[in-house]
């Protein structure tokens, strides 16, 4: 019995030895035709295939790989019929073909390095995601400068081949060049040190386009990062550019990043009021505590706080403790909060200090003269009695909070000394105890 695949490498080998018969032209022919053939099967069999293959996969890297791989496919295939085409029409040892043989090796070498080149663009950063399990708040852009340095290489590693096959050594040249780049380096160094520090930027990017910070004392929004500088608007709707060699050598405050437990946008807001030194602390608190309760902008956990703060020469100040949802809505809650605080106040007849540079015969009273004055300090001696009451419950309640946040502490801290864990379940226990850690010294400044 005869076997299939030798029949049919027989069949071609007799057909490639009839078209040689008939001369140059024919064999022109026939290679065009292979060579469209192959295009085709390529774009219409094996691009479709492949592209069924990878919707199947729920990653999108592969998507969009796909395509600029096929491209240089395409042109891979072309290249290998011209060769092949040279080679059966003029013969391996004929002189037109030995040399422009190894110009073709090196374009393939460059083939090679742009597909690894489009490959590294898209896997790696897919990757680093895939395996970041840290879930506290955390900046992107730590993979541009791994990926470009990577491509950089993969490029440099295959002009440097292709160099070799058409006999030209590379290190030459560079050697060449070295004291030329050195009068370059010197006269642009600022430019090139602004360079280098745009991709220290983005090694683990601080901030990024939208967020609001302050540098050296500038507060704005930063509106684009570039090679050279940074943009920032102001609240003043003014444009400060910063050179990225300033920024990497200066402390940054990123206020749409200080939320903790994985929310990059809210803030701690903190509100100063003052009183007069006759008023119930435990009164003003829970006046206090009401109308931030109330307030639209804050966020319910965790809950407000009021602390006394300072005792001053002419009024008792107390400091609001309450997280905004959305850092750029601060002077919006602050209006709100304050508003409300001073129609509180009114009600409640707790009385705000005068400035020390007004001179009064005697300490205004905050009641009218009569009955109705006389009721207005009964309310206000029974709401003080009932404020004390439920601020002694509240310090309770956040006493007993405290503690049950650093008996959780202590087990995950030894949970975490145990080793033996995995990545994954080191790093949630590790998030898990700053949460608390930040828990328990909130309000500890």
């Amino acid at each position: 019995m005869a076997d299939p695949v030798t029949d049919a490498l027989s069949a071609v080998f007799e057909i490639v030895d009839s078209v040689e018969e008939t001369g140059f032209l024919a064999q022109i022919g026939v290679s065009i035709v292979l060579i469209l053939f192959a295009l085709l099967f390529t774009r219409y069999f094996v691009l479709k295939l492949a592209w069924n293959l990878v919707k199947r996969t729920e990653a999108e890297w592969d998507n969009e790989m796909l395509d600029p791989i096929f491209l240089r496919l395409y042109s891979f295939i072309l290249l290998a019929g011209v060769e092949l085409t040279m080679m059966w029409t003029l013969g391996r040892n004929d002189a037109i073909y030995s040399a422009v043989a190894s110009y073709f090796s090196a374009i393939y070498i460059i083939l090679s390095a742009s597909i690894i080149s489009i490959g590294i663009k898209n896997i790696v950063p897919a990757a680093m995601e895939r395996y970041n399990t840290n879930r506290s708040v955390t900046v992107t852009g730590g993979s541009p400068l791994v990926v470009y340095s990577a491509r950089s290489l993969a490029w440099f590693l295959g002009i440097y081949l292709a160099f070799n096959e058409i006999g030209i050594e590379l290190f030459g040249i560079i050697a060449s060049l070295a004291v030329f780049s050195l009068i370059i380096g010197l006269a642009v160094q600022q430019t090139l040190g602004n360079m280098i520090n745009s991709f220290m930027l983005a090694i683990d990017q601080p901030f990024e386009t939208g967020d609001r910070i302050e540098v050296d004392g500038v507060i704005g929004t930063v509106m684009s990062v570039g090679i050279l500088s940074t943009k920032i608007l102001t609240l003043n709707e003014q444009l400060v550019v910063i050179p990225n060699n300033r920024l990497v050598d200066s402390t940054i405050t990123n206020f749409a990043r200080g939320g903790g437990d994985g929310v990059g946008s809210r803030v701690l807001l903190n509100i100063d009021i003052g009183v007069d030194y006759d008023e119930s602390s435990a009164h003003v608190k829970q006046v206090i505590l009401d109308v931030a309760l109330k307030c639209p902008h804050i966020e319910e956990d965790p809950g407000p706080r009021v602390l006394l703060r300072e005792l001053a020469d002419f009024s008792k100040n107390y400091r609001l403790y309450v997280w905004i949802s959305d850092y750029t809505e601060e002077f919006i809650a602050t209006d709100w909060i304050l508003r409300e605080v001073d129609d509180a106040f009114g009600r409640e007849g707790i009385s705000i200090p005068y400035p020390t540079a007004v001179e009064l015969p005697k300490k205004p009273d905050p009641f009218p003269e009569g009955e109705r004055g006389e009721k207005m300090r009964r309310f206000k001696a029974t709401r003080q009695h009932v404020s004390r009451i439920k601020m002694l419950r509240d310090e309770a309640e956040m006493e007993e909070e405290r503690e049950s946040a650093r008996e959780e502490l202590e087990i995950l801290q030894a949970r975490l000394a145990e080793g033996n864990l995995k990545r994954a379940e080191r790093d949630m226990l590790e998030t898990d105890i700053r949460a608390l850690e930040g828990l328990i010294s909130r309000f500890s400044e």
